[in-house]
């Protein structure tokens, strides 16, 4: 049976932050969704730093639980918003980025 909920490294930045891409594999309710997008993001053995963006399509509950998973390992928690073809931070614990603070997608800081 194939992965329900892949994440893999997304590209390095220039301003250190880390990458994830996500996608939906095989059909699957958040039931099932939850505990693997989990494992799959352990997989990765992240170590930490000043912040992580997740790119990628993911369900709320997925989403939610994709950053609880890392919130205490990065500064910050950012994700992609296709409208704004940048990141939005959704969670904090830096002074140097607020919630709602967009970052830009290129990695290049403006």
């Amino acid at each position: 049976m194939s992965a329900c909920f892949l994440v893999r490294p997304g590209a390095a930045r220039s301003d250190g932050l880390v990458t994830v891409l996500t996608e939906f594999g095989a059909p699957a309710t958040n039931h099932e969704l939850v505990p693997a997008a989990i494992a799959a993001l352990r997989e990765l053995r992240l170590a930490g730093g000043t912040g992580i963006l997740f790119n990628g399509p993911a369900s709320l509950p997925v989403a939610m639980a994709l950053a609880h998973e890392v919130a205490h390992l990065y500064g910050m928690v950012g994700c992609f918003d296709p409208k704004l073809q940048q990141y939005v931070v959704a969670i904090s614990h830096s002074p140097a980025y607020r919630p709602g603070d967009l970052i830009p997608a290129a990695g290049n800081p403006e």
